[in-house]
């Protein structure tokens, strides 16, 4: 359950890796066109196309990052920055399943964020 996605490592590798677009809360940057994920990035789970987006983003498809420690930091992601947001029949990432993703790069992020980000919103959740 959501205790076996807790760990330092994820965490650390959140603030080497993602931190410095995203901020250490995962507050984004609007400004900078970097989206808010606190309280809304578990809802991406929701959807095939929205798990899919979380690991095709150029930031987690081009990381250095392992699949394996992808899928770990992606877990525990979702889990720190939005609990309450994460499905109840929440699957976590493998480590085959973000090879599998990496493997087809998004052509146009833009578009992709707003179709999933607009299936949500129809669904009733909150994300801008």
């Amino acid at each position: 359950p959501l205790a076996a996605l807790a760990g330092e490592r994820p965490r650390t590798n959140f603030l080497l890796h993602c931190s410095g677009c995203h901020q250490p809360d995962g507050s984004g940057s609007a400004q900078n066109g970097i989206p808010n994920m606190k309280d809304r990035v578990g809802h991406f789970l929701r959807l095939p196309e929205g798990r899919a987006f979380l690991v095709q983003v150029p930031g987690t498809a081009q990381s250095s990052l392992g699949d394996g420690e992808t899928a770990e930091l992606l877990n525990w992601m979702v889990v720190a920055l939005s609990p309450h947001a994460v499905p109840a029949n929440l699957l976590p990432y493998t480590r085959d399943e973000v090879a599998r993703l990496r493997a087809t790069p998004l052509n146009d992020v833009a578009a992709v964020r707003a179709s999933v980000v607009g299936r949500l919103q129809q669904m009733g959740y909150k994300i801008e």
